[in-house]
């Protein structure tokens, strides 16, 4: 009987291994072609579909819109909303995983929409999404005045009614938008009037960006680090966790 050369007989496993996973390739993607298809004709109304993957569950599939997700089976035929729970790692998957999608790189805050102010030397940096008329940014606001050296970020989001929307017009745009914004949040200055005519397209997208990225609630910060803190958390945490974002990975 002829025997393989060493050479044949370690390619020849590898081989198979690699038709096997070119396969299983075919067969997830086919998978994919018959969720989407499935969905799209039976659930018309359903937000356009930008990705079918395998989630954690073996035969079910996450399926992303946006950073919307629902769980299918390899079919489509049945359709599960809601999260999954690992019971090992007492974690929620679901909210891990729309958590990464969410991620917010401070290289991608239009910073250009944000009221800037900026205490000390200002080389630390600090994003934060707030409304004038929430009292628990109002409580943050007076602890950011403890901060040393650091440059904050005020990205206006009034998302808590009409009062909220005539307020950051007026602040944002006023001659020095930072002191009227800390005049308001702070002591309860109540910000001039704004009778001339000004650009507010950036409070419109401040509010399309934390629609985007699921900033629902105020405040919310951002870390320079990416690591993002919703509440108004005390300054001593807030120092922490600016230390922690700056230090080397």
């Amino acid at each position: 009987m002829r025997r393989l050369s060493p050479a044949l007989a370690l390619r020849a496993p590898l081989a198979v291994a690699g038709l096997c996973l070119a396969v299983l390739a075919t067969a997830a993607h086919a998978n994919e072609e018959a969720i989407r298809k499935a969905l799209t004709e039976r659930m018309p109304g359903l937000p356009k579909i930008d990705e079918i993957s395998k989630s954690p569950i073996p035969g079910l599939y996450e399926v992303r819109m946006g950073a919307d997700i629902l769980y299918v089976d390899e079919t489509g035929d049945h359709v599960i909303e809601g999260s999954i729970y690992n019971t090992r790692t007492r974690t929620d998957l679901t909210k891990a995983r729309i958590d990464k999608l969410t991620a917010v790189a401070f290289a991608d805050l239009p910073l250009k929409d944000a009221i800037v102010i900026k205490q000390g030397n200002g080389s630390r940096r600090l994003a934060v999404f707030v409304d004038p008329n929430c009292g628990y940014c109002k409580r943050l606001e007076k602890d950011l005045q403890a901060l040393k050296d650091v440059t904050i970020y005020n990205f206006v989001i009034p998302i808590l009614g009409p009062d909220s929307q005539a307020k950051a017009k007026d602040i944002w745009c006023a001659k020095d938008a930072g002191r009227v914004w800390r005049n308001w949040m702070v002591e309860g200055t109540v910000p001039p009037r704004v009778m001339d005519k000004c650009d507010i397209a950036a409070i419109d997208r401040n509010l399309e960006f934390s629609r985007k990225y699921r900033i629902n609630g105020t405040p919310a910060l951002i870390f320079e680090d990416g690591t993002r803190t919703p509440g108004a958390i005390p300054a001593d945490r807030i120092e922490k966790q600016l230390q922690a974002a700056r230090r080397p990975a």
